[in-house]
């Protein structure tokens, strides 16, 4: 079987665990036949050469423009591109082109942590046999790419500062393309817990297959 390689970038924000949140999926790349190499700095984005998948888990934090063309021009090329919350949908966010990859960026999650429920609302191999989950956490308000294929979505309640969020539907699992590569993002995973959720656990490993080249 051939080998597949799978580079795993984290960092930014401490509060999202970016080490300990990876830790979780590693050892499921490398089941499936994935040689992973682990970095704490965007500058594995200047060779990505022959990479099947990037994952990463950095939230905020800045990038160099020449990391960002390196991870960009990977990504047109094949290479796939995946993660969740905001170690994805909440990264660089002074570069404008990076959130037009993602196809989403976090805005706010104004109820804090709150019970929210996930619907399924697609037929897609990444959600295949899963219909809704229950989740206590952050839910993601983003602004989104009207053009992403989304998965699921999840339904916001009132806000006494924002009574006008009331009943939007916002995306939580979606994919994209990006030139020959493929783009998938979970907005749920701000705790390690979150990420032990089975719905969740499962829909992100099976994200990460499809992502890959």
């Amino acid at each position: 079987m051939t080998t597949r390689r799978a580079v795993v970038v984290r960092g930014g924000w401490e509060g999202h665990s970016p080490v300990e949140a990876t830790d979780l999926f590693i050892p499921f790349l490398k089941e499936n036949g994935f040689d992973v190499t682990v970095s704490d700095t965007t500058a594995a984005y200047l060779d990505l050469d022959g990479v099947d998948l990037v994952l990463q888990c950095v939230t905020m934090s800045d990038i160099e423009q020449d990391h960002f063309k390196g991870l960009e021009a990977a990504i047109r090329r094949g290479t796939g591109f995946a993660g969740w919350h905001g170690g994805i949908a909440d990264s660089f966010r002074k570069n404008v082109d990076y959130s037009f990859i993602t196809g989403g960026q976090f805005i706010s999650h104004p109820h804090g942590f709150t019970d929210y429920r996930v619907d399924v609302v697609a037929d897609h191999p990444i959600v295949e046999g899963i219909t809704h989950f229950d989740v206590h956490t952050e839910q993601y308000y983003i602004h989104y790419d009207p053009t992403n294929n989304v998965l699921a979505t999840t339904t916001f309640e009132a806000h006494p500062d924002y009574p006008w969020i009331e009943g939007a539907v916002m995306p939580a699992v979606w994919t994209r393309t990006w030139g020959a590569g493929k783009v998938f993002v979970c907005t749920v995973g701000h705790k390690l817990d979150d990420l032990e959720t089975p719905e969740v656990r499962t829909i992100i490993e099976r994200g990460l297959l499809w992502a890959s080249k």
